[in-house]
């Protein structure tokens, strides 16, 4: 107390100025202080300092309390009030914090940012659920076997992804973007071109349903986007450019062949499969449905789905829940069997009698009483194209409707006859 009162009273003395003194000569040591960490504030506004900046006098007066122990105390003290009245008070501009100013986008980048964001509500994603028996309980429990990419067609809760997606599942569910989930049912599924429909009971408020565009038009080298859920993860986006064009592909569950598929060059990661691929403007131009990896990885060759493929299977599907693709129901030996007989063609080596072809009178491969081979009829053309494979076949006929008449031309034995069939439905799948 008697220290602070000298100090009080010293203050209102006015002695010489302190800055002529030996003192101020003197080196002053202050204890060490904290370091301060500048706020991003854009700037700094001037404010008066409530505690104003101590007169000469006051630090005069401190001169008479040097020789004693606490002299050098009221000196840091004093000196410390002085730093702190500098901080608060005035600052000049040039001494003002420097902030960071936010990153800028470039326009493209600016483009990718808004497809994505405006596209995530049209995204699902989708979990295949199996049922399995415990060995020790024998509970019969739905255990997850699988999960995949898919999107929103239209306000009814329906919703497109690869038919291997949900293939072996007993149970399915939908996660959309809000993270709510829903069962979902299976309205149809087409194995030969990879694409099922789900449907699920959500809110139409909820539902925003992709747009779509038309795949006849694309050109090697445009910009694609992915939209997925690689791993179970959030919603991610990879790009990259449409790298080929009319590709083929072979249905992994029938084997038959997936004509006009796009090929790109983005990551197609598990859970991207049943996603979909979109041009610059975010339309819809296909369904993501493999990868070119003989590790398993993505090595920048992926396949997708044209839409103009995908949308009259979708129509399909939802409408009749099945696809009614014609068929001449027979069964034919594989491409390098008839390339070592030395003929090109599809050779026949089953036609049931209640089928389009064994009801037109074409010739299966059998066996006569010494079980020597009988080849059966090697079809050569149909409506005039030519055929040279099991591909090309597949190929015609999708551009067939049920009920057609076409005209098939074999080889049987060492002469070619035409034979008219009329085409039937693929039997239904289950």
């Amino acid at each position: 107390m008697l220290l602070l009162l000298l100090f009080l009273t010293s203050s209102l003395l006015s002695p010489p100025n302190l800055l002529s003194s030996p003192l101020a000569r003197a080196p002053i040591h202050l204890p060490n202080l904290p370091s301060l960490v500048p706020l991003p504030i854009p700037q700094i506004v001037p404010s008066t300092s409530p505690f104003p900046l101590l007169p000469q006098s006051t630090l005069i007066s401190l001169n008479s309390l040097l020789s004693s122990a606490s002299g050098s105390l009221f000196l840091a003290l004093a000196s410390l009030s002085h730093s702190f009245s500098l901080f608060l008070g005035q600052v000049d501009p040039a001494s003002a914090f420097v902030v960071t100013t936010p990153r800028k986008l470039q326009s493209d980048e600016l483009a990718t940012v808004r497809l994505f964001q405006e596209n995530i509500p049209s995204v699902v994603y989708i979990t295949n659920l199996a049922a399995r028996q415990d060995l020790f309980t024998l509970d019969v429990l739905e255990v997850p076997q699988g999960s995949g990419s898919g999107f929103v067609w239209d306000k009814k809760g329906h919703s497109v992804t690869n038919y291997y997606v949900i293939r072996g599942a007993s149970d399915l569910r939908v996660t959309l973007a809000d993270q709510s989930t829903y069962e979902a049912r299976v309205v149809g599924f087409d194995q030969d071109k990879d694409v099922a429909v789900l449907r699920i009971d959500a809110p139409k408020d909820k539902l925003r349903p992709i747009p779509v565009g038309i795949s006849a038009d694309l050109l090697v080298g445009q910009k694609e986007f992915d939209i997925g859920n690689p791993f179970g993860l959030d919603h991610t986006l990879t790009t990259g450019v449409i790298s080929g064009l009319r590709r083929e592909l072979s249905s992994a569950a029938t084997g038959r062949p997936i004509q006009d598929v796009i090929q790109t060059d983005a990551a197609i990661n598990p859970g991207n499969s049943g996603g979909p691929l979109l041009d610059s403007s975010g339309n819809l131009i296909g369904i993501n449905t493999a990868i070119y990896s003989p590790s398993g990885a993505s090595s920048g060759v992926g396949f997708s789905i044209p839409v103009d493929t995908v949308g009259g299977i979708v129509d399909q599907l939802v409408r009749f829940g099945k696809v009614t693709r014609p068929i001449l129901r027979i069964k034919f030996a594989p491409d390098q069997s008839v390339e070592q007989l030395g003929v090109s063609g599809v050779l026949v080596l089953d036609a049931p009698p209640n089928g389009p072809a064994g009801k037109a009178g074409l010739l299966p491969t059998k066996r006569d009483s010494y079980s020597r081979l009988i080849l059966g009829d090697i079809i050569t053309e149909v409506n005039g194209k030519k055929v040279t494979s099991g591909s090309d076949l597949y190929r015609i006929l999708d551009h067939c409707k049920v009920g057609d008449k076409v005209t098939v031309e074999v080889l049987r034995g060492d002469h070619k006859e035409k034979i008219n069939v009329v085409l039937e439905p693929k039997p239904d799948e289950s």
